[in-house]
């Protein structure tokens, strides 16, 4: 091969792979969430709040065609639709309609063409098998089957676990990892005193009936799904809707929410539950891709989606890199180029929608008044903008269209009754992103450029009369509403079962196919062929997809899962590489025990509290964290765990923990995103940023700040939080010099330290030891020594004499704590030294870490 040819080849490999890397109706939230172990409902927005954690009654079922044998290599039949009322090419089913069902759509095996190339022998694609516990000699240390897994490697090493961490510290650890925040000095002194038997199970117990619990744990899960408030790219537009996906993955895990059906949900609901909203908001999972509306290559963008799609889900779900496989072969798995566009079939024919109205609830009412109010203001101005683009419609559209690339012009300018599945995707598409003000180009265009077939010199003061009432509309923007919104996105196959077809593509490259592929999944990973039954509008395939995925038989589903819940406890998982259980990944460090977990997971019905539960009850869970030499001789990384890791809080821990100690937390859950203050030096960047006008919207945990992709909330990006730009699998730790500068020099982190400064003084009175110990117990669940209170008594001594001289030049304005009671008669130059006092302590390593 000659160096041209060596180049373009290359070329085309890279062009690719960059092509893919580019209800509020019921009250959820303050109804009892019940205890572990028993039957949930399965409708959560609609329902009464149920008792949790067993396996809950199935979901409602898609609509189906009778059950028919499964035929091995016969390729789909074509589904005929029936006359039936469906969404066009741009609506999407309404909530509340169960389409009927077609007898004559037939289920469907998807064809294997090419010779299979047999089961990979890799450890992870073995079945799951309940191991046998071991047989250990400190018998009295095993207080969960856990422990027994823990302690036989380490008695095989000659180790021995380290002892019981102190009350105090395992509750802030316990309430840490479940809650994601600190525990109060009350709650720390109620187990503290706990002299029962059953102290440890009660406060497990205490802490995953808290709706804490279900918000810590969609943070863990919004990092996987890749979740943010705004489509990125060029624009970075607001999703309105997506806050209701977040609210979808808070009541899982609040209500224990089978893992299975959880899964199930976010890839098909649409189809498994197409009458409920709770399933059409779960698609938000698929919905959530990074997007660019820009985009004039609208086959391409079908192809991005779709394989941010197959990645997002391969990766989150199974643990699998299959994006490796979408140029080539897969260089480590057993994964192949037609297994990967097999998989991507799946969703070929899954659209995004936004327009699914949603059911209307507080949020939805005071929404739907601020816009109402907006409409009335606006009218005459959009009325007018209207006027000027009618005569020009019919053209401008034709404009507009004409601006995309040849092969989406192929699907836009066709009749709609000659439309392939793959054109309706495309028009519906085109219809998606298509507004008013792209119409106006063509004024301008048509003024300006000579070589336009419609060129009117006039048509200059319509564009700018269109210009200048667009500058007028947004000097009312303020009267918009300022969050919240009417309707759902999540996915949709826009009321049609029949898909595009789906190819291999040479290199990843969308325009050189090769092989049409049906959809199939992974043969080195099961020899399954998934029966697929259309619905009359929707394709099955996702359901099909779904019902593998989370079938109790899925050698990856249950140990991936577990393996991650095992890393937010440990901060390393037991493989190590949680999103690669491939070759390229990481071993486990203890097969047994993720087997172990995996198997008990599936058997107590996927429960997932029931997991977190036997994790917070261990004894390898309660041990000290105190440094042992004998330890780091024998095993330097702590792979055994003879020694609970220490681990810096996450950005989102770091921000509530300091609201939950400033007594500044605003503890409603749920609801649509806020917006918290910033940084005056953001610069151009703060216009993308409004700050909620209400004080307590400003103060909610961090789960709830906006998430912008091209402009992540600054306190929290300082502190490693979650890309949103693809599923963030394990957070990062970096420990630079910007980190202590932000908190030590944040105005807000300072009027954090204000308000615990008024807090403690409250609390503990004018007496500044017990000030001492009361800062204490907020900040780090314990009292502090005599060697910390002199340290500390001679530095607001030795501050106190700086503010005082630095106010007596006029040179310094002290700062005095906030929110104080009775009014005390406090010297304000002490009090300001006090401030700053308790600024430095909340700045500490002991505070960001727990232990």
């Amino acid at each position: 091969m000659n160096k041209k040819k060596l180049y373009l080849a290359i070329l085309w490999g890279l062009t690719g792979a960059i092509a893919g890397e580019t209800l509020a109706a019921a009250d959820l939230f303050n109804n009892p969430v019940g205890v572990i172990g028993t039957k949930p409902q399965p409708d959560l927005f609609n329902s009464p709040v149920g008792v949790i954690g067993s396996p809950s009654t199935p979901a409602a079922a898609p609509a189906q065609a009778p059950a028919a044998t499964p035929v091995a290599e016969s390729k789909p039949a074509a589904a005929t639709t029936p006359e039936v009322i469906a969404p066009t090419a741009t609506q999407a089913p309404q909530t509340g309609q169960t389409a009927s069902i077609a007898t004559d759509i037939k289920p469907v095996v998807a064809d294997a063409q090419a010779p299979q190339a047999g089961k990979s022998k890799l450890w992870s694609y073995q079945p799951v098998k309940t191991p046998d516990q071991p047989v250990v000699n400190n018998k009295a240390w095993v207080r969960t089957p856990i422990d027994a897994f823990i302690l036989a490697p380490l008695e095989a090493k000659g180790l021995a676990p380290s002892p019981d961490a102190d009350r105090a510290a395992f509750i802030r650890r316990a309430t840490l990892d479940a809650w994601g925040v600190i525990p109060s000095p009350e709650d720390v002194a109620a187990f503290v005193n706990d002299t029962g038997p059953d102290a440890y199970e009660k406060l497990a117990d205490r802490l995953l009936a808290s709706t804490k619990y279900g918000e810590r744990q969609a943070r863990r899960w919004l990092d996987l799904a890749r979740y943010a408030d705004s489509t990125g790219f060029q624009n970075d537009g607001t999703r309105p809707n997506f806050w209701r996906y977040r609210e979808y993955v808070i009541n899982a895990f609040n209500h224990d929410k089978p893992y299975s059906q959880f899964v199930k949900e976010q890839i098909a609901g649409d189809e498994l539950l197409p009458d409920k909203q709770e399933g059409l908001v779960a698609t938000g999972f698929l919905a959530g891709f990074p997007d660019n509306s820009n985009s004039r290559d609208l086959v391409q963008r079908k192809y991005q989606i779709t394989t941010d799609m197959t990645d997002t889900v391969g990766k989150v779900m199974l643990g699998q890199t299959v994006e490796c496989a979408r140029c080539h072969n897969h260089k480590f798995d057993k994964i192949s180029q037609k297994d990967y566009y097999s998989l991507q079939s799946f969703f070929a024919n899954t659209s995004a929608v936004d327009n699914i109205p949603a059911q209307k609830g507080d949020v939805e009412r005071k929404y739907e008044k601020q816009l109402d109010k907006w409409e009335a203001a606006t009218k005459e101005i959009r009325d007018k903008q209207k006027a000027i683009i009618d005569p020009y419609r019919e053209a401008a559209l034709k404009y507009h269209n004409e601006r995309y690339l040849t092969d989406s012009r192929e699907s836009i300018f066709k009749p709609k009754d000659q439309w392939t599945a793959h054109d309706r995707w495309v028009n519906h598409r085109l219809a998606n992103v298509t507004v008013e003000d792209d119409l106006a180009a063509y004024l301008r265009d048509a003024a300006e450029n000579k070589g336009n077939k419609d060129f009117n010199p006039e048509l200059a003061l319509k564009s700018q009369e269109y210009k200048d009432l667009v500058a007028e509309l947004k000097k009312l923007d303020d009267l918009k509403p300022a969050s919240g919104s009417l309707n759902i996105s999540g996915v949709s196959e826009l009321g049609h079962p029949d898909s595009p077809p789906s190819y291999v593509f040479f290199g990843g490259d969308h325009e050189r196919k090769l092989d049409e592929v049906q959809p199939a999944f992974p043969e080195a990973i099961t020899d399954e062929k998934p029966v697929i039954t259309p619905t009359v509008f929707s394709s099955g395939r996702r359901t099909a997809l779904a019902n593998w995925i989370a079938s109790d038989t899925n050698p990856l589903t249950a140990r991936v899962y577990v393996n991650r819940v095992w890393e937010e406890y440990f901060g390393h998982g037991i493989v190590e590489t949680v999103s690669d259980f491939g070759k390229a990944g990481q071993k486990p460090t203890n097969p047994e025990l993720l087997d172990y977990l995996a198997a008990k997971f599936v058997k107590d019905g996927w429960s997932v509290k029931k997991l977190h539960r036997e994790i917070l009850l261990s004894s390898v869970y309660r041990q000290s964290s105190d440094y042992r030499e004998d330890a780091v001789q024998a095993d330097s990384e702590n792979k055994l765990l003879a020694v609970f890791p220490r681990k810096r809080l996450e950005a989102e821990e770091i921000r509530d923990s300091l609201l939950v100690a400033s007594g500044n937390l605003e503890d409603k859950v749920g609801g649509p995103s806020v917006f918290p203050p910033v940084p005056d030096n953001l610069g151009a960047a703060a216009t993308q940023w409004k700050v909620s006008k209400d004080k307590k919207d400003q103060n909610r945990r961090s789960l709830y700040i906006f998430t912008r992709r091209s402009l992540p909330y600054p306190l929290l990006d300082t502190f490693d939080m979650a890309t949103a730009q693809e599923a963030h699998s394990k957070r990062d730790v970096t420990t630079t010099p910007l980190q202590s500068l932000a908190l030590f020099n944040s105005d807000i982190v300072f009027g954090w330290s204000q308000a615990l400064a008024g807090r403690v003084i409250n609390e503990a009175g004018s007496d500044e030891s017990a000030q001492l110990d009361r800062l204490y117990e907020i900040l780090f669940a314990r009292k502090a020594t005599a060697t910390e209170k002199e340290t500390l008594q001679k530095f607001l001594d030795s501050h106190e004499k700086v503010v005082r001289d630095k106010t007596s030049e006029g040179k310094f304005e002290v700062s005095i704590p906030t929110g104080l009671k009775d009014s005390p008669k406090l010297d304000p130059i002490r009090a300001a030294a006090f401030v700053d006092l308790v600024h430095t302590v909340a700045n500490s390593n002991e505070f960001i870490y727990r232990f």
